[in-house]
């Protein structure tokens, strides 16, 4: 491993120098702010990168330690807390929910199964009234508005991103049998460094997270072949405050440097943590050791595939995990097993069960594009070029 120094600090082993390289020259182009990349192979870390401003209105700079929110990379390891739930519990995903959940039988809702609400099928993407950020930070609130309210559309009929409800959906699967929250349930089960929910204190030294120049902030579509009457449509709902899309990803709104939101975690999108402790949850969970291999396989089977009701591009659902589509694209030669979760404004992390393989990229500048993160992208396809 070589230990580096200027742009970016840490670790690489020489066969991945070419990770470092692209990595570098995102800050030296203006690409970065602050962010960190983390590869595992066979449980062995072969990068390990971190570099520029955690904090621009200050300086600070990004640290070894620095963690930051990483929006819906949360949902695999909410996902993952539910899945260790039933099968800690005897929760059967395949049986409605009304079974462990009584009240989620009202407004035509009796049928809905647990895998439907894993695997963005439920139709319930969006709160209906507005949300405040205190309200939100209630579990047991939010999965009461969410049980009375009717679906979007008939349960496991299509499939739409649950942005924000997603989060309360699953961790009614945690809250009623584990007995804690998502963020609790996560602390003491996988990792004391993801957390979902933390104190004011911790807060201290988090990477302030935010947006490019008005000027620099474009649609980008070069990591995907997009249709332009696609991308016409997707243009349309970002920019209407009435359609799905923005109603299921701005209520409540979203406001993550904000410290309520941080501290409260939001299950869907609320998780804080380091590139490097991502990348060895990955880990962990590909080599079998957080879910037994069999429940990982059928975690991660293909549920939902398609033109999806919400983002308006293609995306593909396992049981709470994204597998690769327009919305999380990879290169070829990805294995068949590779599955995960991008979060907005590039964060991106995936598992590759065929190749032993962990990756996470954490950045604090949001450069939003349709179909995944250039920068992102770039470092995954040297990671598998690498291989």
């Amino acid at each position: 491993m070589v230990l580096m120094a200027g742009l970016t600090e840490g670790s690489v082993d020489p066969a991945f120098a070419a990770v470092r390289d692209i990595f570098e020259a995102s800050f030296a182009d203006g690409q970065n702010w602050g962010a960190g990349v983390s590869v595992v192979i066979d449980g062995r870390p072969v990068v390990d990168l971190w570099g520029g401003i955690a904090d621009p209105r200050t300086g600070r700079r990004w640290q070894r330690d620095t963690a930051c929110v990483t929006f819906s990379c949360t949902k695999a390891v909410t996902a993952t807390a539910a899945l260790m739930v039933a099968e800690l519990y005897g929760v059967d995903l395949e049986a409605p929910v009304v079974t462990w959940w009584a009240e989620y039988g009202a407004a035509d809702k009796s049928h809905t199964t647990g895998e439907q609400l894993l695997s963005h099928a439920a139709g319930l993407p969006a709160v209906e009234r507005p949300v405040s950020i205190e309200e939100a930070a209630d579990p047991e609130l939010m999965a009461g508005l969410l049980a009375a309210q009717q679906p979007l559309w008939e349960p496991g009929s299509k499939h739409g991103y649950h942005a924000l409800t997603f989060g309360w959906l699953a961790g009614e699967i945690v809250r009623r049998h584990a007995k804690r929250t998502v963020g609790e349930f996560v602390r003491s089960h996988i990792s004391g460094d993801l957390m979902i929910g933390t104190s004011s204190a911790a807060l201290d030294g988090i990477a302030r997270t935010g947006f490019p120049d008005a000027s620099e902030q474009q649609w980008a579509t070069d990591t995907a072949a997009i249709p332009a009457t696609t991308v016409a449509r997707l243009v349309e709902a970002y920019r209407d405050p009435q359609s799905l899309f923005t109603r299921a990803t701005a209520n409540p709104p979203a406001r993550y440097n904000h410290p309520d939101v941080l501290a409260a975690g939001w299950p869907a999108s609320g998780l804080i943590t380091t590139a490097r402790a991502l990348a060895d949850f990955y880990a962990l969970l590909s080599a079998g050791e957080l879910l037994p291999p069999e429940n990982l396989a059928d975690a991660i089977r293909l549920r939902h595939s398609g033109s999806d009701a919400v983002m308006v591009l293609d995306s593909s659902y396992g049981l709470g995990y994204m597998r690769p589509s327009q919305l999380f694209s990879f290169p070829d030669n990805a294995g068949p097993g590779a599955f995960g979760h991008p979060g907005a404004g590039g964060a991106f992390a995936f598992g590759d069960v065929d190749n032993q393989l962990a990756f996470a990229f954490v950045p604090n500048l949001r450069r939003d594009a349709l179909a995944g993160d250039r920068r992102a992208n770039d470092l995954v396809e040297a990671t598998y070029a690498a291989l």
